[in-house]
């Protein structure tokens, strides 16, 4: 590395966020710009540690050449930077973005130091890359005469297609919204992720040569064994949409809505798209309460502020993470610890509070007022000690902790449980895992010949680097299965 020293030099540091009362007035990205110098001093940081972790399975299911390009970076070879990235990764944009960075939680450095902050060098190169005019439209010089059609426009379908397409196939794209991104555009908020970003990306990937089609929803508008008839192979990356619900009394009354439903309105406001008012959902004037304490329920905090909430509070089923890692969490896996996002930051901020998260809380029923929800009766939980088999812990109420919340508004931020089935999944007759997941052989191929699958909706819900890895693997299969032979490369933890 060129800073042999530079680990002990220099500090951690990550781009600042504007200040919170600024930001909650606009939907732009939430951080302020970061010195070119300051990007120099934090490559610097990367230890030549031999072995690097953060490349790993556990650290970046891509298998980012990360040491390669932090080095690119403090050097200022901004070129074979971008280089060295986008042979593992088609959208650094986005994962420097909205990756959570398991490879900074398997930095070596971060053994006993902060790590070093891989994701913000890996955003920057991606905009030098494309300020610089490194990163441009690069059409196949010859085609295949294969067609492939590619379902659904999330990051798998996305990295999917722009593989297929690198080698010369003919890739079409059907997404079932009218516009395309999948949950890039209208699952991430603004703040995290501006569209102009996904924007700029879906117009170079039809420079290329790629077609996209929206407003189609295979299975339902089309049926799936169309595509069959009129392509040569099928991938399907329609994602794990089905949310999981709150099976508990007073479920159907007004005001309690899944959290996507919430979050891709105001993305569709965000393109200056107008809610008739009898679907419209929004927090402003309300007292919002978010059950799920993952990323979608820190999207909900973050919105549901920038719309004028009264007052937003989550509630989380499980214990609240440690500060440091458990001895059974051990470094280079995924660190399970307290971590505040940006948007708990402006709610701590705004609400005056240390946190707006209550953990080990369960609900046991919804009561309303004239159809509408105005209140949330919840019961405090304990954990034992995990199962030796199962692992899982026992869960208990704690006695007489019951306690009632007034309510308006309630967003379920639980995650989500598997593929939609019905549709093109039933139509096509495909097998499914135990977990009702779309199941596939070791190359991406579903029960059905030619039909293959990618990313969550074989997976389950998992990350922005899964589902990119998962597309350019499936991606590998579908060239490998139409031309005999393939030039694609592996996804390295997906052979």
């Amino acid at each position: 590395m060129g800073a042999i020293k530079g680990f002990m030099e220099f500090e951690r540091e990550t781009p600042p966020g504007r200040p919170v009362k600024e930001r909650l007035k606009d939907q732009k990205e939430c951080y302020a710009p970061f010195p070119e110098d300051k990007y120099k001093e934090q490559g610097a940081r990367c230890m030549d540690c031999g072995v690097p972790f953060c490349q790993s399975e556990t650290g970046c299911p891509l298998g980012n050449l990360i040491p390669d390009w932090n080095d690119m970076v403090y050097r200022g070879r901004y070129e074979e930077a971008v280089e060295l990235l986008l042979k593992t990764n088609n959208f650094p944009e986005f994962t420097g973005r909205i990756c959570p960075a398991p490879c900074e939680g398997a930095c070596v450095l971060a053994i006993n130091e902060p790590a070093v902050t891989i994701c913000s060098i890996e955003e920057m190169i991606a905009e030098k890359g494309f300020e610089e005019g490194f990163i441009k439209a690069k059409p196949p010089k010859n085609k295949t005469g294969k067609k492939i059609a590619v379902v659904g426009s999330g990051p798998a379908g996305l990295a999917c297609a722009a593989q297929l397409n690198s080698v010369g196939h003919g890739v079409t794209v059907f997404e079932k919204d009218d516009r395309i991104g999948g949950l890039l555009m209208y699952g991430i908020p603004n703040f995290k992720l501006d569209k102009k970003i996904v924007k700029r990306r879906i117009k170079l990937m039809q420079d290329e040569g790629i077609i996209f089609k929206t407003g189609i929803h295979i299975g339902v508008d089309k049926p799936a064994k169309e595509l069959k008839d009129e392509f040569d192979a099928v991938v399907l990356c329609g994602g794990s949409q089905k949310p999981r619900d709150l099976p508990v009394e007073g479920r159907d009354l007004d005001g309690v809505h899944f959290a996507m439903d919430f979050l891709s309105q105001q993305n569709k406001r965000n393109e200056g798209d107008i809610i008739p008012d009898d679907i419209s959902i929004t927090a402003k004037d309300k007292n919002v309460l978010i059950i799920g304490g993952g990323d979608t329920g820190s999207d909900c905090v973050g919105t549901s502020l920038r719309q004028g909430a009264k007052s937003v509070t989550t509630f989380e089923l499980l214990p609240e993470p440690p500060r440091s890692r458990n001895d059974n969490n051990p470094w280079p896996q995924w660190p399970k610890t307290f971590r505040v996002s940006s948007s708990h930051e402006e709610a701590n901020e705004r609400e005056g509070k240390e946190k707006i998260t209550e953990y080990c809380v369960a609900t046991k029923k919804l009561t309303g007022k004239d159809g509408n929800v105005s209140k949330i009766h919840g019961v405090k939980m304990v954990f034992g000690e995990p199962d030796p088999k199962t692992g899982r812990a026992s869960m208990n109420e704690v006695p007489e902790s019951e306690f009632e919340l007034d309510v308006d508004l309630i967003l379920l931020a639980m995650g989500f449980v598997h593929p939609i089935h019905e549709g093109m999944v039933k139509e096509l007759g495909l097998d499914l895992d135990e977990r009702e997941n779309v199941s596939c052989d070791k190359n991406k191929m579903t029960s059905v010949e030619g039909v293959f699958v990618a990313g969550d909706m074989t997976r389950g819900q998992s990350l922005v680097v899964w589902a990119i890895a998962e597309g350019r693997e499936a991606a590998r299969s579908v060239d490998q299965y139409l031309m005999k032979t393939t030039k694609l490369p592996h996804s390295q933890f997906l052979k």
